[in-house]
């Protein structure tokens, strides 16, 4: 089971407040205002500041 919709609709970057998206690979929650990604661990985005992962140009 992926993450719904309906929780992709409400999530935002919590550092930014800015807008996420689902990457490619379904794994992880991008923001590109503060170049980070939020992994996505068993069906559930892990979404802490000091978790997240710089992003790979």
């Amino acid at each position: 089971m992926a993450v719904s919709q309906q929780l992709l609709d409400i999530l935002v970057c919590p550092k930014c407040k800015g807008d996420i998206y689902l990457n490619d690979s379904q794994n992880g929650l991008i923001c590109d205002q503060c170049r980070l990604i939020y992994e996505i661990r068993d069906d559930i985005p892990i979404m802490l500041i000091d978790k997240a992962k710089p992003l790979q140009d």
